[in-house]
């Protein structure tokens, strides 16, 4: 920025580093997934060695069992945190930015926590939370509570409530109050205004942080390898186990498609949340 206010542009021998350090990070970022992709078309064993091009190893995968109960788990899991993470994120976002009430400000900086937290520390307190209720629930009503997909879908509902919230919280920051006043003015009441005035213009948020959350469910590792238990093995547990015996083009199969709805999730997201970005 110039002293008169105008933008200063690079050029020549500065314009053409900028140019080549983007393109240095793009590489840094994108060619591992590349060579990742590329190599789930290997028609070799070897990953290291390229035979030919083939199809096989998504045949493969489709026809590995334990790869489609995997799939099946995590798809399970993701559908039910996102729903309810949706549901207590969306709340919580409109309660901080649109209500005042005593310990608002606590309540924010604790909604953030599973944000900051390390995902390891997370874990750890998951774990020891549902061991000590399965204890609890034993000696009060001896009943056994065991780690399976309920604890993991639980576990993903309490880190997705706090990236859904900060979603809708950006969408409700650049929202107009305008209509919400008119309705009031033409005597709507709350629940009116709320399902008829503000929801549908909150809703491109409200979608674009349950896509993050699914996206977020269907990539996790950590946590989900603390909480889970037998018969509950999700897809990237499941591919993080084969990894440790060594990488085959099935694994990069496996990868690929999970990189690809990823992706396209996140995009999805992306779109959603610059939706209506102009009313």
């Amino acid at each position: 920025m110039s002293a008169d206010g105008s933008t200063v542009r690079p050029r020549g021998m500065a314009k053409r580093l900028l140019a080549a350090n983007a393109w240095l990070v793009y590489l840094f970022f994108y060619a591992p997934i590349v060579v990742l992709i590329a190599l789930s078309f290997n028609e070799n064993r070897l990953v290291g060695i390229w035979r030919g091009f083939t199809l096989d190893w998504y045949g493969a995968m489709l026809d590995n069992t334990a790869v489609l109960r995997a799939i099946r788990n995590s798809l399970i899991v993701a559908a039910l945190s996102t729903v309810v993470a949706t549901v207590l994120g969306t709340a919580a976002g409109l309660a901080i930015e649109r209500f005042r009430f005593r310990g608002r400000q606590a309540f924010d900086a604790l909604l953030y926590l599973p944000v900051i937290v390390p995902d390891v520390t997370m874990a750890v307190m998951l774990l020891l939370f549902f061991v000590r209720a399965a204890d609890a629930a034993f000696v009060v009503s001896g009943a056994q509570v065991r780690l399976g997909l309920t604890t993991i879908a639980l576990s993903h509902v309490a880190f997705n409530i706090s990236f859904v919230a900060i979603v809708v919280r950006a969408r409700l920051a650049g929202m107009d109050s305008v209509l919400e006043e008119a309705a009031a003015d033409l005597y709507a009441d709350r629940w009116q205004t709320f399902r008829r005035v503000t929801l549908p213009q909150m809703m491109p948020g409200v979608l674009g942080g349950a896509l993050l959350a699914l996206t977020l469910s269907l990539d996790d590792v950590v946590i989900t390898s603390f909480v889970s238990g037998p018969g509950s093995t999700t897809l990237p547990v499941y591919v993080f186990g084969l990894v440790r015996r060594g990488v085959t083009p099935l694994i990069n199969a496996v990868s690929t498609t999970m990189l690809v709805a990823s992706m396209i999730l996140v995009f999805a997201s992306v779109l959603l949340q610059r939706g209506r970005g102009t009313t």
